[in-house]
């Protein structure tokens, strides 16, 4: 049975994004931060999108001259995990993903009995309905000691009731904190 996790960088004051909802600039990794996502990448089954986020992240189908080796590891693990994109307006998504249209609970239900491993659910918007749902197992919050002041908040509905189960330095600037539901 998989296991699904939310996890993003997040402000001291509860962002991860900016104003106007874009992934905020200062939250650019170091390269010690990056490292870790690569290997995570590397561990995942697979990833669910909303599609805004999923449109963020199609930056990594395509090959860049300037991308430093790091870069380009994370990008072949991104394209080598399946995708599932739950969107009312798109009609169509790229490589190794899948369109979810219909009941997103049901999906990912089914889609949590039939594989193993990590999925990671990357957006707020997308968790805050499967928060609702009850079908996140756990929250990573990569605790960064920025201050955006505003913008796109972590939790994009309720904060469901957490608890604490794991903190880990994560890099010098980066703490990441583990929640799962109480």
């Amino acid at each position: 049975m998989a296991r699904l996790f939310f996890g993003m960088n997040v402000s001291l004051d509860g962002y991860v994004g900016g104003a106007g909802g874009e992934l905020a600039s200062e939250f650019a990794p170091s390269n010690e931060l990056f490292h870790h996502f690569v290997e995570e990448a590397r561990g995942l089954t697979g990833s669910v999108y909303g599609r805004r986020m999923y449109e963020v992240m199609r930056y990594w189908d395509e090959d860049d001259p300037q991308w430093d080796d790091e870069r380009r590891a994370y990008a072949a693990a991104w394209r080598g995990q399946k995708k599932w994109v739950a969107s009312r307006t798109l009609k169509s998504v790229g490589p190794n993903a899948e369109l979810i249209e219909g009941d997103l609970g049901a999906m990912i239900r089914g889609l949590k009995d039939r594989v193993e491993g990590q999925i990671e659910v990357a957006g707020p918007e997308v968790a805050a309905s499967l928060t609702a749902l009850g079908l996140i197992d756990e929250y990573q919050l990569y605790l960064r000691p920025l201050v955006l002041g505003a913008g796109k908040p972590f939790f994009a509905g309720p904060t469901p009731p957490l608890r604490l189960t794991a903190h880990e330095e994560i890099a010098k600037d980066a703490i990441r904190l583990t929640y799962v539901p109480a």
